[in-house]
């Protein structure tokens, strides 16, 4: 079985071989797990035909003062263990996701993860989406680098600042999916319009970076940094008010035509890795080319309170009548609207 779940650490086999590196590199981790358990604590798990990745996020108050440099006083978000078996899958996105979520959710300042030097594809992961080196941790077990990822502060570049949104320097526009791909697509953003909680909500599929294929071909000139509210149509003929929910915000990396690939090889290698399309989709999409307008994104916040159709027209003054909602522009103030009814924390918003 393919999950990511949230479990208490006395629910788990400390004895599993998925532990054993863990084991090595601290010699006290069999004591650390055996007291996270008796305190009832709990972590993040992968599983597919056993444990693929461990994850345990603590929140610490004051100064972290067994790091050097020490950091100031504040709410940290304290990464203490992470371990993943990648095998290619992107697992390591689903956790940094699951890290950046826990971390706004919980309102603190900052990040922080130990790691060996030894680790370079972990390293790599976490400098991709804004983990910077503080400095160094010693201990019994040698000395790690200390990384910091700052919720305060902007690197103004769409991947350092994930998941947070920068929303006035760009647009922001409505882009409508297919309900067929929109729940392996998006799977935080759940189909109902209730509340629910960033720590029971995981996820079966976490991945940061999308890709979708349009035939709308305004969507064309989508930019860098522009913002996507992710707009699931009726899965019902007739039920739209109801059934047609906006549910997520993303964030554009970038569009290409499919025409701009010089071969299929070239197209399928881009898109495969991030899009929900089957090959026989994707093959003919490239030769019909009715769907042309190929954008790559970044998943960033699954709205709190999805927003069905009707509240969309109600009260945030979207187009009635017959226009379609396959692409739509959206004022400043309909964003904020949307932000709001979402009821999206706003510590995902940069500006």
């Amino acid at each position: 079985m393919k999950n990511l779940s949230y479990e208490l650490f006395s629910d788990v086999d400390k004895s599993d071989e998925f532990f054993e590196s863990l084991t090595t590199d601290y010699k006290e981790f069999p004591i650390w797990f055996a007291k996270k358990a008796k305190e009832g604590e709990k972590a993040y798990l992968y599983r597919h035909g056993g444990i693929q990745g461990f994850l345990y996020l603590k929140i610490e108050e004051g100064v972290v003062s067994d790091v050097i440099p020490s950091l100031p006083a504040g709410r940290h978000l304290k990464v203490g263990t992470f371990k993943i078996n990648g095998h290619g899958t992107r697992l390591g996105q689903r956790f940094i996701k699951k890290i950046f979520d826990h971390a706004l959710d919980s309102g603190v300042v900052d990040a922080y993860v130990t790691v060996f030097a030894k680790h370079a594809n972990l390293l790599r992961i976490l400098k991709t989406y804004g983990f910077t080196e503080h400095g160094k941790k010693n201990s019994g077990n040698g000395e790690e680098l200390v990384l910091v990822k700052d919720f305060k502060a902007s690197a103004k570049d769409i991947l350092l600042d994930y998941p947070r949104v920068s929303r006035k320097s760009k647009n922001a526009f409505l882009l409508a999916i297919y309900p067929e791909y929109h729940t392996q697509f998006l799977p935080d953003s759940k189909l109902n319009n209730e509340s629910f909680d960033i720590v029971e909500d995981v996820s079966h599929a976490n991945s940061i970076h999308k890709i979708y294929i349009s035939g709308v071909a305004a969507a064309g000139k989508l930019e860098r940094g522009d913002i996507l509210v992710m707009y699931r149509t009726t899965d019902i003929p007739g039920k739209a008010h109801y059934r047609s929910v906006a549910t997520s915000i993303c964030v554009v990396e970038e569009t290409r035509k499919i025409g701009s690939f010089s071969t299929e090889r070239e197209f399928i290698r881009y898109v495969r890795p991030y899009s929900v399309f089957k090959m026989p989709q994707l093959t003919e999409y490239y030769i019909s080319k009715k769907r042309h307008i190929v954008i790559k994104f970044t998943y960033n916040i699954a709205l709190a309170k999805r927003l069905i159709r009707k509240r969309l027209l109600e009260e945030v003054g979207l187009p009635a009548g017959g226009r379609r909602w396959d692409f739509l522009k959206l004022t400043g103030a309909q964003f904020d609207d949307i932000a709001d009814l979402g009821q999206i924390n706003e510590s995902y918003i940069i500006d």
